[in-house]
């Protein structure tokens, strides 16, 4: 691995008497996927939170570029889940909200949106209302609206759990040729050990809470990520690694219930 862009180092966090994260630890090196693996309400939407600066932690510290992260200069862009689009804004104004956010115009940042929609597979439908579009239309959408804004670090929170199996498979697919294109650095949520595997370089799996990673699997960029995906031989090895984690991560949960 090379030198981290980003990373996490012992991040703690509890909301009253619930301590959600337990010293968490990872780190991302440019051009990389990292995913986030972890049963459900263990806190991952929490690390999120916390690296765009909507939460606060108890302890631990954020690096980024080998600088520590001050509140006011946050180098990520956050899709969240679902597409989050806006019914009463048009496809190029949904993707142009977070430019406006930031301060950009709102002329300027539809133009700066609009001149994408090409390349995302979206062009023709700038006028259009979102629930004229697909729901692989609509995730596509909420993908440009977060790489428009020049961000760094894309942070991606189940991108696509909400789509059905064909749609999903078309959309990592898009993401993968998108992502060797522009050459992003992504964190990704997902629940989905295959695709997990299919996207990611590196693999963390967290516990239930309060939640640690309970290790990590680096995934070799060998393995066919595309129609060869199936059946490249060392996909089922990947795959069987990160479900040992997983069950192991339910485990530490019922051990840590049973000595209570």
């Amino acid at each position: 691995m090379t030198e981290p862009l980003l990373e996490i180092s012992d991040l703690r966090k509890s909301f009253g008497s619930t301590q959600v994260l337990a010293g968490v630890s990872l780190a991302v090196s440019q051009g990389d996927i990292v995913s986030i693996l972890g049963p459900s309400g263990s806190g991952k939407s929490t690390i999120f939170n916390i690296l765009t600066g909507a939460v606060q932690p108890d302890a631990g510290s954020i690096s980024f570029a080998a600088t520590h992260l001050q509140n006011h200069d946050r180098p990520f862009a956050l899709m969240p889940q679902g597409d989050a689009l806006l019914p009463w804004r048009r496809t190029v104004e949904n993707a142009a909200i977070g430019l406006e956010v930031m301060g950009e115009p709102r002329r300027r940042a539809r133009a700066r949106a609009a001149a994408l929609f090409e390349d995302f597979g979206l062009a023709g439908t700038e006028r259009a209302w979102p629930r004229q579009l697909s729901g692989g239309m609509r995730q596509r959408v909420s993908f440009l609206r977060t790489v428009v804004q020049e961000r760094p670090v894309l942070l991606l929170d189940e991108p696509f759990g909400a789509l059905d199996a064909i749609t999903r498979e078309s959309l990592q697919l898009w993401l993968l040729e998108m992502w060797a294109q522009a050459g992003w650095t992504i964190v990704m949520i997902t629940h989905d050990i295959r695709e997990a595997v299919r996207l990611s370089d590196r693999v963390y799996v967290l516990t239930q809470k309060p939640a640690r990673f309970l290790g990590h699997v680096d995934i070799p960029r060998s393995i066919a990520r595309g129609e060869g995906f199936y059946h490249d031989p060392r996909r089922p090895e990947a795959e069987e690694r990160l479900h040992e984690l997983l069950l192991q991560a339910g485990a530490l949960e019922n051990s840590l219930a049973g000595g209570s």
